[in-house]
């Protein structure tokens, strides 16, 4: 099985019959740029992955924890807060190019870096929700690679197992059975997440 490339009037298209396949980061630039109805991120060992939409179910969640954590930034501004449509480039430092479902970056590390792009910089944390179309050993693999990169928080909210995975810099993940809320005051000072309307 294969993954096809066609050039139409100087477009990179796909067309996808496998998620098998390996890019370079000038080809992935490429097919971002040509494919945007596409959410695609690339691995660090250069691995295309294809990323199916949510439900509306799993949209109306991820849209309340990034609204969350908007509006506690919006207060404290304190940084920048990101959507899942945001695109981070990690090559640099021996990682892929990824879209956490919501990411927030402290102010004094994102001054002067363009947004105009996909963001240079890893961020400080990260939530990644679990949808029904999601394999929860991709996501896995996807939060330790987060916290490899250096991202200092980050949550992996499975709400079909009613848990939360917890990976810290530096510490061995954490798993919280059903919690309502959880405290992120480690790294977002007096932000505390509440799940209540998440783990259901």
């Amino acid at each position: 099985m294969t993954i096809s490339y066609a050039t139409d009037s100087e477009k990179f298209l796909l067309s996808v019959r496998s998620t098998d396949l390996h890019v370079s980061p000038e080809q992935f630039d490429r097919l971002c740029f040509d494919n945007p109805e596409l959410r695609l991120e690339l691995t660090a060992n250069g691995e295309l992955i294809i990323m199916a939409p949510t439900f509306g179910e799993s949209g109306e969640k991820n849209l309340n924890l990034g609204s969350q954590v908007y509006a506690w930034n919006y207060r404290t501004e304190l940084g920048k807060t990101f959507d899942s449509s945001t695109g981070y480039d990690f090559i640099s430092i021996g990682g892929g190019k990824m879209s956490p479902d919501v990411s927030w970056i402290e102010k004094s590390r994102i001054d002067g870096i363009s947004l105009k792009q996909f963001i240079p910089v890893v961020p400080d944390f990260v939530i990644e929700l679990r949808s029904t179309t999601d394999r929860l050993s991709a996501l896995q693999t996807k939060m330790l690679e987060y916290q490899r990169l250096g991202v200092k928080l980050g949550l992996l909210i499975n709400p079909q197992d009613l848990q939360v995975e917890v990976y810290l810099l530096d510490k061995e993940t954490e798993v919280l059975q059903n919690p309502t809320s959880f405290s992120c005051e480690m790294v977002l000072p007096g932000f505390n997440l509440d799940l209540t309307r998440i783990m259901i």
